[in-house]
C-alpha cells in the first residue's frame, strides 16, 4: 500500500497504566508501567497522530489518570471510561467536558448477564444526551447474548473485531452486528488479533469491510497488548492494518471515521 496519505491517522484504542496499580480483586495487576509518553513516540513514529485513551478494567471506575492527560491534551486525546451502572448524570457531564465520548463495558471473563445495565435507564438517556456510544468487550462468541440485554437504539462500538467464532457470514455475532446496524449506529473496531483465538484475522477484517461497509469500521492499536505484549510494536501494528484494510477505505477508517465519532479536528 502507498503509504503517501495522510499519516494523521487515529488509535482508537490504547491503554496507559501504572505498574502494580489495580483495584482490588481483580483478574489482572501489570508488572510494568505503560506511559502516555511512550505511546505518543512510538505512534506519531508511524503517522498516528491522535488517539483514544480506553480505561483498563483492572483501574475499575477511577478515571482519574485519564482525565488528567485528556484535559492536558485535548487536541490529541479523547478518552472512553469506565463507570458504574448507578452513576450520576453530573458525573458523566463532567467527564464529557474532560474529553471522555463513551462508556466501556468490559466483560471478557465475567458473566455477560447484565441485569444492572439493561435496568440503568440513566446511562441509556445519558448516552443519548451526550451523543456517546456504549463500548462492548466480551468472550467470544458472547456479543450476541449481550446485545439482546442493550437498548437497541444505543449507539455501539465493538471491541477486537466483535470477536466471533468464525469468519463467516453465518456466524451468529456477524447476523447479530448487520442488525443492530440496521437500526443504530454501530462500528467495529480492527484490533486484537491475537484475542481472536483460531480466527483468521485478516479473513475476519474482510469480511467485516464487506458485510458493514467501511464506514463502520475504525482501528486501534490495543497498546502495550496485554498478555500479549510481543505485538506491541507499531511499525507491526500498521502494518497489519495495511492487510486489514484497503486502500479505498483506508482514510475513511484510520481518519474519517474517528474523527466524526470521537469529536477531532480534522
Amino acid at each position: 500500500m502507498n503509504l503517501s496519505m495522510s499519516k494523521n491517522w487515529i488509535d482508537t484504542h490504547f491503554h496507559v497504566f501504572n505498574a502494580g496499580l489495580a483495584v482490588e480483586g481483580t483478574r489482572y495487576v501489570p508488572q510494568y508501567s505503560a506511559q502516555l509518553s511512550d505511546w505518543m513516540k512510538q505512534a506519531q513514529n508511524v503517522g498516528v497522530t491522535r488517539g483514544v485513551w480506553v480505561q483498563p478494567s483492572f483501574l475499575g471506575t477511577d478515571n482519574s489518570l485519564m482525565i488528567d492527560a485528556l484535559e492536558s491534551h485535548p487536541d490529541l486525546l479523547r478518552g472512553i471510561a469506565v463507570v458504574s451502572p448507578d452513576v450520576c448524570i453530573e458525573q458523566l457531564e463532567t467527564l464529557h467536558q474532560s474529553g471522555v465520548r463513551g462508556i466501556r463495558l468490559n466483560l471478557s471473563g465475567l458473566s455477560h448477564d447484565i441485569p444492572e445495565w439493561t435496568r440503568s435507564d440513566n446511562i441509556w438517556a445519558a448516552i443519548h444526551r451526550l451523543n456517546w456510544h456504549l463500548e462492548v468487550h466480551t468472550d467470544q462468541g458472547r456479543l450476541p447474548h449481550v446485545l439482546d440485554q442493550i437498548p437497541s437504539d444505543v449507539s455501539l462500538v465493538l471491541d477486537h473485531m466483535a470477536k466471533p467464532l468464525e469468519a463467516s457470514v453465518s456466524d451468529p455475532t456477524l447476523l447479530a452486528l448487520k442488525k443492530r446496524a440496521s437500526v443504530a449506529q454501530v462500528f467495529v473496531k480492527l484490533s486484537g488479533a491475537y484475542r481472536l483465538g483460531d480466527v483468521n484475522s485478516e479473513r475476519l477484517a474482510s469480511l467485516l469491510l464487506r458485510e458493514m461497509g467501511p464506514s463502520a469500521l475504525l482501528w486501534g492499536s490495543d497498546w502495550p497488548c496485554t498478555n500479549h505484549e510481543q505485538f506491541g510494536h507499531f511499525e507491526t501494528l500498521i502494518a497489519q492494518a495495511q492487510e486489514w484494510i484497503n486502500a479505498q477505505a483506508f482514510e475513511q477508517v484510520m481518519v474519517h471515521n474517528p474523527s466524526q465519532l470521537y469529536g477531532f479536528t480534522r
